[in-house]
């Protein structure tokens, strides 16, 4: 199989290039960007393969494609610009902000918890029908109703798709203006980066298609459900999450999907200009110094099981104020602890390594099996950018 790689690779670099073409001639890659900068410079801005399932489109400098969780980091970056800001306080509670969230007993839930995966709030508690992911006041409405699903700050829950609209509602009631306009005149805007939540309609041409894993059936298949929550199995989660979680990728290669603002999930970027948001964060210039250590303190406990994804590991100690650390349990964000990013369902991911002043983005279309560990595509390419970084270090 013969892959024609668009694009730059520093000298140095070549191990990452090399690495790129292996996703593509052994690892299933249908069409991927990788983009890598190191002391604000981009070492890596590399493009392959197609953006859609056909072959008829090939990807190209500037293809967007959805990145599903990957987005957490950009929503939980506007809440801390606020708090950077002196507009938002992460002890306050909720209803300070959002004054209907106070029912069903959540008057005392801070903002911080929302941010942690904490508020036990992983879907309404009453089904709400097919689209409703769709209808941001249906949802937000929906939650401020909902009592939590377990004791709040008990325990951590993974927020697969409410995670976005909980604290997009906080930054819209704080602006004024919805998380995907905040996102775009405060952080890519400024910064050049081409990162949206709520993809304007004009873009939608430069979209690639997302395709299912290699040998799965394309048409039906979304990212994959996550498993019930542990003693709740009586209570299945509200269609809010379920209907996302199965849509199939027709839905998700929509207008409509791509429009709307979900900000847990449906995001849309280039590796480039995830790389450039992360890259603001590794070498500073966004947030102060004192946020971007408070933004990666972990708030779970030793040992504590994430009750949604099932999990007592290393993954369910790491949640921080809405990104995750990541140490290197599966070598996503290489061998600093206290690197600092996310990643999505089907295997994008992004992060930012201060000490270091490294930042990473990797996007595809073809569907993986995520940050399970056993999506290897990304975690090769970080592979070879550290090794490659430590050789020239020597």
């Amino acid at each position: 199989m013969t892959v024609r790689v668009h694009g730059t690779c520093a000298p140095g670099f070549e191990s990452v290039r090399e690495e790129f073409v292996r996703n593509f001639t052994e690892r299933g890659d249908l069409g991927a960007s990788v983009a890598a900068t190191v002391d604000g410079a981009f070492v890596v801005d590399l493009w392959a393969g197609d953006a859609d399932r056909t072959g008829t489109r090939p990807w190209e400098r500037d293809t967007l494609v959805n990145i599903y969780s990957t987005t957490k980091g950009m929503t939980a970056l506007c809440a801390h610009l606020l708090v950077d800001r002196g507009e938002l306080d992460l002890d306050a509670p909720v209803a300070r902000y959002w004054p209907r969230f106070a029912q069903a007993g959540k008057a005392d839930i801070p903002v911080r918890w929302l941010l942690s995966h904490r508020s036990g709030l992983i879907a309404p508690g009453e089904p709400l029908g097919p689209g409703a992911v769709y209808d941001w006041e249906k949802v937000t409405e929906a939650l401020a109703a909902t009592a939590p699903w377990w004791p709040p700050g008990t325990a951590q829950g993974y927020h697969a798709v409410t995670f976005g609209f909980l604290v997009g509602e906080v930054v819209r009631r704080v602006t004024g203006v919805s998380l995907g306009a905040f996102l775009r005149s405060e952080v890519t805007g400024p910064l050049g980066a081409d990162v949206f939540v709520g993809t304007p309609a004009a873009e939608h041409g430069r979209c690639a298609d997302m395709a299912s894993a290699v040998g799965q059936a394309g048409s039906e298949l979304g990212p994959t459900p996550e498993p019930p929550v542990r003693g709740l199995d009586d209570h299945p989660l509200a269609p809010v999450t379920l209907a996302f979680r199965y849509l199939p990728l027709s839905h998700v290669n929509g207008a409509a999907y791509r429009s709307a603002e979900i900000p847990a999930a449906n995001g849309h970027a280039t590796a480039r200009g995830l790389a450039t948001v992360y890259r603001a964060l590794a070498c500073g210039g966004l947030l102060t110094a004192d946020t971007v250590e408070r933004l990666r303190t972990p708030q779970g406990g030793a040992g504590e099981p994430d009750l949604v994804l099932r999990l007592t590991t290393s993954l369910a100690e790491t949640w921080s104020w809405g990104l995750g650390l990541m140490p290197n349990q599966f070598g996503q964000a290489g061998p600093n602890p206290r690197a600092f990013g996310h990643g999505g369902a089907g295997g994008s991911y992004a992060f930012a390594d201060p000490e270091n002043r490294v930042s990473y983005a990797y996007t595809m279309n073809r569907m993986g099996a995520g940050t399970s560990g056993e999506d290897l595509r990304s975690v090769h390419l970080v592979g070879a950018l550290y090794k490659a970084l430590g050789s020239l270090n020597h």
